[in-house]
C-alpha cells in the first residue's frame, strides 16, 4: 500500500512546506555556477522544485508499468494529488504561480501516463497467452 502512493505529492507537500511555513521565496538562489560564455547560472529554489517534481514523475512512469491489483490504487491515488493540485492553483493565492502550475502540469501527466502505460502492458499481457493467440 505504501507503494501506491504517488511520488508526486512530495512536491506537493514540498512547495506547500516552503510557501506556508517557511516562506522563503522561491527565486531565492541556491548556488551559482560561472559558465564558459563568462554568464553566471543562478540555480533557484523555484528551480529545485521542478527538477525534484521531474524526477518523481520519472518513478512515477516507472511505476506505471508494474501490473496488478495496486495499479488501480496507485492511478486512483495520482489522480486525487492532480485534482489536490487543481484546486490549491485555482482557489489559493499562494498557489497561484508558474512554479505551481507546472507541478499541476507534471501531476496531470503522471496521472495520463500511468493510464496509457498501464493500458499499453495490460494489452501486451492480454495478447500473449498459450499459443501466442486468444
Amino acid at each position: 500500500m505504501i507503494l501506491s502512493l504517488p511520488w508526486i505529492a512530495l512536491s506537493l507537500a514540498a512547495y506547500n512546506v516552503i510557501v506556508f511555513v517557511t516562506g522563503t521565496p522561491f527565486e531565492a538562489t541556491i548556488w551559482q555556477v560561472p559558465m564558459l560564455s563568462g554568464a553566471v547560472w543562478n540555480f533557484t529554489l523555484g528551480d529545485l522544485v521542478v527538477a525534484g517534481t521531474l524526477f518523481l514523475l520519472f518513478i512515477e512512469i516507472l511505476k506505471a508499468t508494474r501490473t496488478g491489483g495496486n495499479s488501480l490504487v496507485d492511478h486512483a491515488m495520482s489522480t486525487i494529488v492532480f485534482i489536490i493540485c487543481l484546486i490549491e492553483f485555482l482557489a489559493l493565492p499562494q498557489a497561484a504561480t508558474s512554479l505551481f502550475f507546472f507541478i499541476t502540469l507534471i501531476a496531470l501527466i503522471d496521472v495520463i501516463a500511468g493510464f496509457s502505460v498501464t493500458i499499453r502492458a495490460a494489452r501486451r499481457d492480454f495478447a500473449v497467452g498459450p499459443g501466442g493467440h486468444l
